[in-house]
């Protein structure tokens, strides 16, 4: 059975707030527990309205408090927005606390506009260009400390918390390959490249200490209800998000409409449509064949889910009925 884990963003919704989302984020991971995924991760975001997980680290300790089980980790942190040594002491103080359930996923991307990341990283270019010296200096940090070594992780020397690489082209698939690192794939919103990136990292995969083999993750969207109907009509959510993100008006997760089609213009449905394109949207009956043929054409070692909800408890509901499709793929 493929495993399926679990992509969030504790977003916030409309008329809610912070304070709820983590509530929301911390029962979604401990029915996903319940269910048998294999892990949740959270993921960085700054200065956006509708995204609650801007201190991931912190909210992966509030989840993985919570839960027992299941693994507990970064989709990802943003690497260039930090230095090294700190994601270092921070994840080595979460596997510290949780011992053999922390993940840490990397991106490069700044998470955020332009100004935001300025905010963040004060020179951007510097920093993005660093980013595979980044990645193995805290491989470096997380290894067993060497005599005389000046710089350690305390906590972090020593833990080998699992380094996974994010993205959305090609580059993170070349770098985690060469490194010989997971790879995650972000085909959830830009699926224009999964094909290639996940050719290119089986093809030029080396082995490493860490890992022996590849090991590939897809994302998709999963908006899964009772009734076909109602399924397309939570997607609604993702999709005026998305909309929101082309006008320049990113807000708080929006209430589903019941018309998608009279709210964007003709190029924004082309846009979204493309950008989600990798959604699987319906009831169980109705998502399955679609699944099994995308994990059929694709192989991916391991399936993460995602999606955008207004309500928590159509997500529950969403999140329950991908694991019963889950046991019918085999």
């Amino acid at each position: 059975m493929i495993p399926f884990s679990i992509l969030d963003l504790a977003p916030i919704a409309q008329g809610s707030s912070a304070t709820q989302a983590f509530r929301n984020s911390v029962a979604l991971a401990q029915e996903a527990e319940r269910l048998g995924f294999r892990r949740f991760w959270l993921a960085e975001h700054h200065g956006m309205e509708g995204i609650a997980s801007a201190a991931t680290a912190v909210v992966i300790g509030h989840v993985a408090g919570a839960t027992k089980t299941i693994r507990v980790g970064a989709g990802g942190v943003m690497l260039p927005n930090h230095s090294p040594l700190v994601i270092a002491e921070q994840f080595g103080t979460l596997e510290s606390m949780y011992p053999g359930r922390i993940d840490l996923g990397l991106g490069r991307a700044p998470g955020t506009d332009q100004r935001t990341a300025r905010a963040l990283r004060r020179d951007l270019n510097a920093n993005a260009e660093q980013f595979p010296q980044d990645v193995q200096e805290l491989q470096h940090y997380f290894a067993p400390a060497q005599p005389g070594q000046a710089i350690k992780a305390v906590p972090g020397e020593g833990t080998q918390v699992p380094i996974w690489l994010l993205g959305s082209s090609l580059f993170s698939a070349q770098l985690a390959a060469h490194l010989g690192l997971p790879f995650a794939f972000a085909s959830h919103f830009a699926p224009e490249h999964m094909a290639q990136a996940i050719a290119v990292y089986r093809e030029r995969f080396q082995p490493s200490q860490q890992l022996d083999k590849p090991y590939a993750m897809l994302t998709v969207n999963v908006f899964a209800a009772d009734t076909d109907a109602e399924a397309r009509r939570l997607f609604t959510s993702m999709q005026v998000q998305f909309v929101h993100l082309i006008r320049g008006v990113p807000g708080r997760v929006q209430p589903p409409i019941d018309d998608i089609e009279t709210y964007w213009r003709p190029e924004e449905k082309e846009w979204v449509s493309r950008a989600l394109a990798r959604s699987f949207v319906g009831t169980a009956a109705t998502i399955e064949a679609p699944l099994r043929e995308f994990i059929s054409n694709y192989q991916p070692d391991e399936l993460m889910i995602s999606g955008h909800f207004f309500d928590p408890e159509a997500r529950l509901n969403s999140v329950r009925i991908a694991a019963e499709v889950r046991g019918r793929l085999g």
